[in-house]
């Protein structure tokens, strides 16, 4: 029966992915270790203030998957080598992090590296405004301050209620995303790039 045939040849040894991830946005960053005098630092940009998306916030090296990238990790890498003034050599991926689904359709995958010691850095100064470093213990130290964001669903007016079970009454669904603010000097890093920190923080405390 051709149908069979056609769920078969489908779905067999199928990997799942995001559901309706072919809708989302894809990025991949790069969260950069280094030693520095004998000590593990974090790397971080700050964001050029002429962009127009989140200018002058603190993130990692990373930006959009593009069609030409082989693979998320691919675009970590190109990202980080255009943004950071670096070669691929320069860089050792140690692995992945767990990938990141926002309540607004983009998908972020994080990847953990090393650039290597003594690596001669330029950063992009369209992309970059300036690049500072952070000891790893500081952040073990020293919890991220939490806030909590609720998400209520709102339908739109044309939305059909009279089609399910207590209409405009319906107990719709809410949520808590939580927001983590790290504070060093100067700086505040939060966002996507405090959650990808506290997760890989977390990683570390449980082994």
């Amino acid at each position: 029966m051709q149908l069979w045939q056609d769920i078969h040849s489908k779905v067999e040894g199928r990997t799942g992915e995001v559901l309706g991830n072919e809708r989302f946005f894809k990025f991949a960053v790069f969260l950069p270790l280094m030693e520095i005098d004998g000590e593990i630092h974090v790397l971080f940009e700050v964001r050029a203030h002429t962009l127009r998306r989140q200018p002058g916030e603190v993130c990692f090296p990373g930006g959009k998957v593009d069609e030409s990238d082989a693979s998320p990790l691919q675009a970590a890498k190109r990202e980080t080598c255009e943004e950071l003034g670096v070669t691929e050599k320069d860089l050792r991926v140690i692995g992945e992090l767990d990938y990141l689904v926002s309540s607004f359709q983009s998908i972020v995958y994080p990847f953990l590296g090393i650039i290597r010691k003594d690596t001669k850095r330029s950063h992009n100064p369209q992309e970059v405004e300036e690049v500072f470093t952070v000891p790893l213990n500081y952040f073990i130290a020293n919890p991220p301050e939490r806030h909590d964001i609720k998400l209520h669903m709102k339908p739109e007016d044309t939305f059909p209620f009279h089609l399910i079970p207590n209409g405009e009454q319906y107990n719709w669904s809410s949520s808590v995303m939580p927001e983590y603010f790290y504070y060093f000097e100067d700086y505040v890093i939060w966002g996507m790039t405090a959650r990808i920190l506290y997760h890989f923080i977390q990683l570390i405390n449980d082994h």
